[in-house]
């Protein structure tokens, strides 16, 4: 049984379909489904349904894309123990968030193509919370609060944040001086978010109102130092405005709760060592963006 064939294969399942799976493993479609005839045809039953709208798994292959799952990663884990220390290869397929990503996540992943020349990287940048099993990625870097999920997280930063505003907006409005008087003010909000303060150990959940509002932290910040309102964001956004005077901090008794930086992952025994080995270089370059 030919492994390509058993990759190929769970491709297939996870992506839904033919072209999914052959965008996700760079390969035309035309080789995808060869490779499905074939194993099908060795094994001598139907694997998937297929139809317009998809491809879909029999009973046989729900069966089988568990065990074919198994196999794939326990060969990768048998390739990485035998590579020379610290060699990467193969394919590491990550989603970055567009608000962080170009400016503080794009250089460690320039360097792990750098140190790694036989390793293939794929990086998408959308604030989006990609569905890593379906669209098949093998990790992602998430900043915030995480939500509950089944994907295993290791945190590689420690974030703080602030309410801020410009000056021209505070000499208009007045700054808030509690949680509840954020009522009063336009906010440069995400959507429709609460924002969590702190009140020592207590937690204060706020609903506050405003006209702009952008899926992009960068376009807040943009936005706040316009004086259009009030924003809630991470120091690593903010910092160098406030450090300027474009931006004040507000109601430094009331900060956000800490939030973090995240590499997130399938669930599974071990990640692989890509993951790894990402995880620790990110843990470094973000240790020395907080010093």
């Amino acid at each position: 049984m030919d492994l390509d064939d058993l990759r190929t294969f769970v491709e297939v399942a996870d992506a839904g379909g033919v072209s999914a799976a052959a965008v996700r493993l760079g390969v035309s479609k035309s080789i995808v489904s060869r490779r499905l005839l074939r194993l099908e045809a060795e094994l001598g039953v139907q694997l998937l349904t297929r139809s317009t709208r998809g491809a879909s798994l029999t009973e046989a292959g729900a069966t089988l894309r568990e065990h074919a799952a198994r196999a794939s990663a326990e060969v990768d884990a048998a390739r990485d123990a035998l590579l020379p220390a610290g060699e990467l290869r193969g394919r590491l397929r990550v989603s970055v968030p567009l608000t962080f990503g170009p400016t503080h996540f794009a250089p460690v992943l320039a360097e792990m193509a750098r140190r790694h020349p036989r390793l293939d990287i794929q990086a998408c940048y959308s604030d989006r919370f990609v569905d890593l099993i379906a669209e098949g990625y093998d990790c992602a870097i998430r900043v915030g609060y995480l939500p509950d999920s089944n994907l295993v997280a290791r945190r590689i930063a420690t974030l703080t944040g602030k309410l801020v505003a410009s000056p021209a907006y505070v000499k208009a409005h007045g700054a808030p001086d509690s949680p509840p008087d954020l009522l009063n003010h336009a906010a440069l909000m995400q959507g429709t978010e609460s924002w969590q303060l702190m009140d020592g150990d207590r937690t204060i959940t706020v609903r506050p109102h405003g006209r702009f509002k952008a899926d992009n932290g960068a376009a807040l910040v943009v936005a706040a130092v316009a004086g259009l309102g009030i924003a809630y964001l991470p120091d690593w956004l903010t910092a160098e405005h406030v450090a300027s005077g474009a931006l004040l901090p507000l109601m430094p008794r009331h900060p956000p709760p800490t939030a973090g930086a995240y590499v997130v992952r399938p669930p599974g025994q071990h990640p692989a060592r890509k993951i790894r080995m990402l995880t620790e270089l990110l843990i470094e370059h973000c240790e020395a963006l907080n010093r």
